[in-house]
């Protein structure tokens, strides 16, 4: 019982963040659900949340009115959030028709797959929350749905 707990455990952590990885991040473009470019390096230089997510992920649909108002909250205090989906655009398009977010999506499809394992999350499990500082560095990741919790811990680490 106890190596099937610490399998979990290791398949579920954050794994190091791949060399560059942070720098690539900065040189990202993604398409929005609107038709526009979305280019990660206009947020360089603040803190920001970064989070991984998809219409078909019920604990990213739970986490996302949370994450828009930490942004709502924040964001006069120099927080940014922005979410990549892991979906089809036609599904994102729909999804924030009903549930309209305040921060930007990207769309990102597979290569934010690719994006999220070299940012640690092998697995590409989902929702994957990364949080880098003000001058681009990774300061924590998660794997799984973010709590209140979690939020004020981050926000207070700045």
């Amino acid at each position: 019982m106890v190596g099937g707990a610490g399998l979990a455990w290791w398949r579920l952590r954050p794994h190091e963040v791949q060399a560059g990885a942070e720098q690539a991040l900065w040189a990202q473009t993604f398409d929005t659900p609107e038709g526009a470019r979305l280019a990660m390096g206009v947020f360089a230089g603040k803190p920001l949340l970064l989070n991984f997510w998809a219409t078909w992920c019920p604990p990213c649909v739970d986490e996302l009115p949370l994450l828009n108002t930490f942004y709502r909250e924040n964001k006069a205090n120099g927080w940014q959030v922005v979410g990549l989906a892991i979906d089809q655009p036609s599904s994102v398009r729909k999804f924030l028709a009903r549930l309209p977010l305040d921060f930007p999506v990207g769309l990102a499809g597979l290569g934010g797959s690719e994006l999220g394992r070299s940012l640690g999350n092998l697995t590409g499990g989902l929702p994957f929350t990364v949080v880098f500082s003000g001058e681009g560095r990774v300061l924590h990741r998660k794997m799984g749905q973010v709590t209140q919790e979690d939020l004020q811990k981050w926000a207070a680490m700045r």
